[in-house]
């Protein structure tokens, strides 16, 4: 065989077993569909509201998208979950947003959850038992069993569960001082 009869990349079972992963992955996450209706509702929020200072319009406009996207959801038969976990943000968004009359509270839900999950990943950290585990466990077939049967996954899990949680720390120790100090466009626009 000569070396134009070889294939130019060799693929390996792990090399294989990476693709699974990173689909698996992306899946999970709701793939570019999911991103779509996670970014949707927020960006259509300050863009109306950076347009026209009108906090309901903008938040009607943005509970209709998400609205509109678990219904596409339901019609195509597709899994409603990452649609619905959406509709739920923005909805807890609208009703702090309406019921204190101010745009920047629309964010706050949503700022909380990310400071509890960044608590979340560290506290279980802590305890031995890493969120991200917790995870991924039952995506990768695993369940809990990363825990005794492959002490280097619950390292890496616990690695990654910390990374994570001071990420979102460091996020949430930007975004409250811009909620605090900041006006509504611009908290608005760093949060898309």
């Amino acid at each position: 065989m000569t070396s134009l009869d070889k294939p130019t990349e060799e693929t390996t079972e792990a090399d294989d077993a990476r693709a699974v992963t990173e689909a698996a992955l992306f899946e999970a996450f709701g793939g570019v569909r999911g991103m779509v209706e996670t970014v949707l509702p927020g960006l259509l929020f300050v863009t109306i509201f950076t347009l026209n200072n009108d906090l309901h319009m903008s938040a009607i406009a943005a509970l209709a998208v998400s609205v509109v996207l678990v219904v596409v959801r339901l019609v195509m038969k597709d899994t409603v979950k990452h649609a619905f976990s959406g509709v739920f943000g923005v909805a807890f968004g609208v009703v702090f947003a309406m019921m204190t009359d101010n745009a920047k509270n629309f964010y706050l839900p949503g700022m909380l959850y990310t400071l509890g999950l960044a608590l979340a990943y560290i506290v279980t950290s802590l305890a031995g038992v890493p969120l991200i585990g917790l995870i991924l466990g039952p995506v990768f077939k695993e369940n809990l069993s990363w825990r005794t049967r492959n002490p280097g996954r619950k390292k890496a899990y616990t690695k990654a569960s910390y990374a994570w949680g001071f990420i979102l720390l460091a996020k949430s120790a930007i975004l409250f001082p811009l909620y605090w100090w900041a006006d509504t466009e611009q908290l608005g626009w760093v949060l898309v």
